[in-house]
């Protein structure tokens, strides 16, 4: 059993805590290697942010649980080298699909868990969300809990159609399961394809894309539901079209990629959503800068030679979420 605590880490409540009663957001990044987390940290410890670190089952395979326990404790180390005193820094398992990786999870040191089981009847998300969150409390790691379907893909977590969370549920839901905080559904979705063009309205001055808006009237009428209790939204990249041109510009496929407009994460980080989820951002700035790299320098072949730029690239969008998205800059001293 390795607990958080030594590793430095905090859990999410105080975090949530202050940012419902301020107005902002935590900003929750995906990682999968060392660059993405150098560029998280980096973001950060100048922006004095608190932040949370999502590794997802797949993530979770693909870097080792081990190394992943080690790369957070180092994380909280370099955080202290760059200057910040005190980071607030948490290591959350994003999706768990199940009471035993959700179990390890807690037992391997994450300070975090969510476990989604939006899939399920009612009953049983409440039963396996219940169960996860009685296990966790007793080593004072928080639980999210997932009330409505979010469409898209990312890494195992697929589905075809969203649906929308019910508030007349949520009070029972977040009762009963005694989750620390709720993922609902409002119009968000995973990956970089977060519409179908069809559901889209076309811009007539430029011709792109724009996205339909996020229902704030479910989320307004959950938060009268659960007054200060923290909402979490996942499925929040935006998919700037600046990497999605980059990536198609040095030889990628990306057509009709879209995300969340940026003022509608603003608007909802003002509200009780404290916690925003971002991952596509991460993986289009990465990749979008090491295709132009090496398409700009075809003799280079030292992995350190294109990913210092993709992680110069990671480390500008984190610090734009942070300060011109989430509001959270500033906020962890």
């Amino acid at each position: 059993m390795v607990s958080y605590k030594d590793l430095g880490l905090v859990n999410t409540r105080e975090m949530f805590k202050k940012a419902v009663a301020g107005g902002y957001a935590i900003p929750a990044f995906n990682f999968n290697n060392m660059e993405q987390l150098q560029a998280i940290i980096q973001a950060a410890a100048e922006t004095k942010s608190p932040v949370i670190l999502q590794v997802s089952k797949g993530a979770r395979n693909y870097a080792n649980s081990t190394l992943l326990r080690y790369m957070a404790e180092g994380a909280v180390a370099y955080a202290k080298e760059l200057g910040w005193k005190n980071p607030q820094i948490c290591l959350h398992l994003d999706h768990g699909d199940s009471f035993e990786l959700c179990k390890d999870c807690v037992d391997m040191g994450f300070s975090s868990v969510m476990i989604d089981a939006s899939s399920l009847p009612y009953e049983e998300n409440i039963a396996l969300s219940k169960k996860v969150a009685d296990y966790a409390h007793q080593y004072d790691v928080t639980v999210e809990a997932e009330l409505g379907v979010l469409a898209g893909v990312e890494d195992e977590v697929a589905a075809e159609e969203s649906h929308y969370t019910r508030p007349e549920e949520v009070i029972d839901f977040a009762t009963r399961t005694g989750c620390d905080s709720l993922a609902i559904s409002v119009g968000t979705s995973h990956g970089a394809y977060k519409f179908k063009p069809e559901q889209c309205t076309v811009d007539p001055e430029t011709g792109k894309l724009v996205p339909p808006p996020l229902a704030f009237d479910v989320l307004h009428e959950i938060e009268k539901k659960l007054p200060g209790f923290p909402i979490v939204l996942h499925g929040s990249s935006s998919v700037p079209q600046e990497y999605v041109d980059m990536c198609n510009k040095y030889g990628g496929n990306l057509p009709n990629a879209i995300g969340i407009p940026e003022e509608q994460l603003r608007e909802a980080a003002k509200s009780a959503v404290c916690k925003i989820n971002i991952d596509s951002d991460s993986r289009l700035a990465m990749t979008g800068a090491i295709r132009k790299h090496l398409a700009e320098n075809p003799g280079h072949f030292d992995p350190r030679q294109y990913l210092k730029p993709a992680r110069e690239e990671m480390k500008k969008m984190y610090m734009h979420k942070i300060i011109n998205v989430l509001g959270s800059d500033g906020k962890a001293e």
